[in-house]
Formats: structure tokens, C-alpha cells, sequence
């Protein structure tokens, strides 16, 4: 059974039409029939039913039960959520059970959202494929010999497999576009610091961010209007718009200027297939009305070296608080307090983890912070201002999400370089903090192919009501 636009499901939910109950047991039964995607790290099943009964019998009383009323939804497992633990799918929080929950999935509960599960993903979101799990690797669901992308692999792959009507995932170079890209769904990274990040397990803060993967545009533009807005939890939250996200979205892209982005359609590596697809594309936004114009970007060559040097400074910093001490796992034989730290750690991440750590450490240490770290922010800015400079001449940016369709597994797991290739043309989205989205533009060979279109700084609304328009054209 195909599941209806989550407003429709809500709406049939607070008509009686529908019964929340029976919504959350299709989705777990639909998890539990497609398990050898791997996909699930575990389901939150009896709070799920629980909280189905409530909202059924809030609805027999005729109280307002919220606009996502019974709609089963899956969280990325370095989100904090009640019934089952958060791993981050990484041995080192084996265990670990939150005391609290994410803001992002107290505002979904709120609207009466059902969390019924926890998606795989690469072990603290390091990484393009899940294959950094340290648990399962989750296959794509277009071909069980490849990989769904990541870092949100298991919330893309979840949603396409009709494991539920939409998932949360987190997008700190692209672990949001880039899975939506190779499973053919629909993945919005938000403007940076739109949805809180408070209850989620950090990865390089600067760049973090919160948002949702769905089957539409409007499912996605509905979710992401509940989670968006400012919480005292996480000072980086900016204001949502008046409007919101999800009513009268402008769709008419008649006059709208797009910019092609040159060095993504030029560069070295680009799959000709994925060229000719998002060439394709991009007619048909000439033909429904669009302004196409060609737009360089003469530092987005640089954006990837940039990028695995920020990040990897932020990782280290954020996991040092994983120390055998907290967060349940730890090394228990250890003779002192510095066994306890190494062992532990030794132990408990793996070696994306420990490579990232590593590289971290040695760009912020002495003698090499000037030489890496402090280069890498003014390059940064430059980035920044190159992105706003197109803005002033065009309305949107387009291009591809991924220079090739989803790889096969094991590909690119013994090389870390090709691997972070994969990120080449997500990583300069978040080093700006705009927002982004991938929405399918194709296949080759079976393989989907995304379509990414990026908007200036808290222009969220017109970049959901661009990606609605070219939805319909694609």
C-alpha cells in the first residue's frame, strides 16, 4: 500500500477516516517486510502504538490532534528520541539511551507525528555511502548492489521502500542531497540554522543542519514548516518566515533567473549521462518560463579542500566528548583514568571516525593551524561572497547533486579520497549556509539522478516553491 500526501493522511486522520493505529502498524509491518535493505537500526514500536492510541481517542473526543496527526515518520539515529537508544550507528554510544528528546522531533510530536523507527547511517554521519555503519550497511533500494548514498542512506532508502511517509536526516556536506539523489526522492537542506539542532549528535557544528526526506516537494515543504523556527536551545536559530513553508507556494518560475553553475557542468568526472540529464532538466525550466544564464563560481574548485578541513577540525573537537566516562560505553578493565580514554576510544570508533580525528587534530595544531585551518576560513569567506555576488544576478542555482549515479558497494570503501569526492558538489551549500534541495531528474540505466537547485540565505520559501515547479516538470 502506497502511503497518501502526508496532509491528506492527517486530514483522514482527524475525519475518523483513518485510524493512527493502523498507520503506525503498516509502517512497521512494511519495516519488518523489507528488512534486508538494512535500512532500520531499530523501531521505537510500543511507544509508537502508544502514542497512536492517543491521538485515536483525542480524535473520538473531537480535540485537535495537529496537522501531521497519525503520520508515522523515521528519524536518522543521531537524532535524541524516546523508546529506543541513539547510537549514531556507532559503536562508541552502544547503548546509550537519551534522557530528552531532539527539538526538531518534539515539534513533529507536537502535530501529532509518529516516530516509529531509527535509520541507519554512516557511524556519526561520517560519510557518502553507509557503509561507515558500524552495524549494517543499508542497499539501495533501485538495486540491492549498491548503496543508497549518505550520510541519511537509511532515511532515503527508508522512505523510497515506503517505510513511512517521511524521515529526518542531517546535512553537514550534503547527507541530505546526496542519498535523495541516488534513491529518487526528494531531500531539503535548509538554510543553516532553520530547524534546531538541539538533541542531535553534532558533527561539525558550523555546517550541521536539519531536514527531511519525502516522496514530494509539498511533503516535504509541510514538514519542514513544522520543524522550522528559533528555539532557546540552539542560539543559532535564525526566525522562520511569516508565511511559512507550505502554503501558497509561488510556482511560477515565468521571469525567474537560473543560473547554471559552470564548474559542476564542466568539471573533470562528471558522468556524460548526468550531464545530459540535468541538461535536460534545465530545458524544460527554460521552456515552463525560467531565465537560464551561465554563472561561474571561481572558488567552488576550492570548496572540497576547504571543507575536509573545517569539517574534520569540528569533528575532532565534537567527539572529544566521547571519552569512556559518558554516554554508557567504556572501556571497563582499564587499570587508570588515560587507559580508560584510549582504550575506549580505541575501541569504540571506527576508522572513519579515527581518520577524521586525526586529520582534525593536525590542521588545529601548532604550526599548522595558520597553514590549513586559518586558509581554509578565509577561502570560506571568499566562497561566501562568490555565492552572493551570483545571487545578486540570479534568483536560483542549479546543477548536479553527484558527478555519477550511486556507486556499487564496496567501490570506494578502501579509498577515503574517492570517497570524499563523492561530496565535490554538495560541500559548498553548507560551508555558505544556504539551503539546497535534490529532487529526481531521471535514470540512467535504472539509477535516479537529482536535480539540485540552491537559493540565497533564508530564501526557503521560494526555493520550495521552485523545486514544487520543477517537480511537475521532471
Amino acid at each position: 500500500m502506497s502511503w497518501l500526501p502526508v496532509a491528506d493522511i492527517a486530514a483522514h486522520v482527524q475525519a475518523g477516516k483513518l485510524t493512527a493505529t493502523a498507520l503506525v502498524e503498516q509502517a512497521l509491518k512494511t519495516i519488518e517486510e523489507k528488512k534486508e535493505y538494512s535500512a532500520i537500526i531499530a523501531t521505537v514500536a510500543d511507544r509508537a502504538r502508544a502514542r497512536a492510541v492517543h491521538i485515536d481517542e483525542a480524535v473520538k473526543r473531537g480535540e485537535k490532534v495537529g496537522r501531521l496527526a497519525g503520520v508515522p515518520f523515521i528519524a536518522k539515529d543521531n537524532f535524541l528520541v524516546f523508546g529506543a537508544e541513539t547510537t549514531a550507528s556507532s559503536n562508541m554510544l552502544k547503548g546509550f539511551v537519551a534522557p530528552y528528546q531532539a527539538t526538531a522531533v518534539e515539534k513533529l510530536e507536537a502535530e501529532g507525528a509518529i516516530c516509529v523507527a531509527k535509520s541507519n547511517l554512516d557511524a556519526f554521519a561520517h560519510g557518502t555511502s553507509t557503509e561507515n555503519s558500524d552495524f549494517m550497511t543499508t542497499k539501495n533500494p533501485h538495486d540491492m548492489t549498491r548503496v543508497p548514498g549518505g550520510s541519511s542512506g537509511g532515511s532515503a532508502a527508508a522512505v523510497v521502500l515506503e517505510m513511512a511517509p517521511f524521515a529526518l536526516g542531517t546535512d553537514t556536506g550534503g547527507s541530505i542531497r546526496h542519498p535523495a539523489n541516488f534513491v529518487g526522492c526528494v531531500g531539503y537542506k535548509p538554510t543553516y540554522g532553520l530547524v534546531s539542532r538541539s538533541g542531535v549528535v553534532a558533527m561539525a557544528s558550523s555546517t550541521d543542519t536539519i531536514g527531511a526526506l519525502a516522496r514530494s516537494v509539498d511533503d516535504t515543504a509541510l514538514v519542514m514548516d513544522v520543524m522550522a523556527g528559533r528555539d532557546p536551545l540552539d542560539s543559532t536559530t535564525i526566525e522562520r518566515e511569516s508565511e511559512g513553508y507550505a502554503q501558497a507556494l509561488d510556482t511560477d518560475l515565468t521571469g525567474k533567473k537560473v543560473g547554471v553553475i559552470r564548474e559542476y557542468m564542466e568539471g573533470e568526472g562528471l558522468d556524460r549521462g548526468v550531464k545530459e540529464t540535468i541538461t535536460a532538466a534545465v530545458e524544460k525550466l527554460r521552456q515552463a518560463g525560467a531565465e537560464i544564464v551561465d554563472i561561474s563560481l571561481p572558488s567552488l574548485p576550492l570548496a572540497l579542500a576547504v571543507y575536509y578541513i573545517i569539517c574534520p577540525a569540528e569533528v575532532s573537537s565534537n567527539l572529544s566528548r566521547h571519552d569512556g566516562q559518558r554516554y554508557q560505553f567504556g572501556y571497563a578493565e582499564a587499570g587508570d583514568l588515560y587507559e580508560s580514554y584510549t582504550k575506549s576510544r580505541g575501541i569504540g570508533f571506527g576508522k572513519e571516525a579515527k581518520r577524521r580525528i586525526m586529520i582534525g587534530t593536525y590542521v588545529l595544531s601548532s604550526g599548522y593551524y595558520d597553514a590549513y585551518y586559518r586558509k581554509a576560513q578565509i577561502v570560506r569567506t571568499k566562497l561566501i561572497n562568490e555565492f552572493n555576488d551570483a545571487f545578486a544576478n540570479v534568483d536560483f542555482l542549479v546543477g548536479p547533486v553527484t558527478p555519477s549515479p550511486a556507486f556499487k558497494i564496496g567501490e570506494n570503501a578502501n579509498d577515503p579520497l574517492k570517497m570524499y569526492l563523492e561530496d565535490i558538489m554538495t560541500v559548498a551549500v553548507n560551508l555558505v549556509g544556504i539551503p539546497g534541495v535534490s529532487i529526481p531528474a531521471g535514470t540512467i540505466d535504472g539509477l535516479p539522478v537529482g536535480l539540485q537547485i540552491m537559493a540565497p540565505q533564508r530564501a526557503d520559501r521560494a526555493l520550495l516553491g521552485a523545486a514544487k515547479a520543477a517537480e511537475a516538470l521532471l
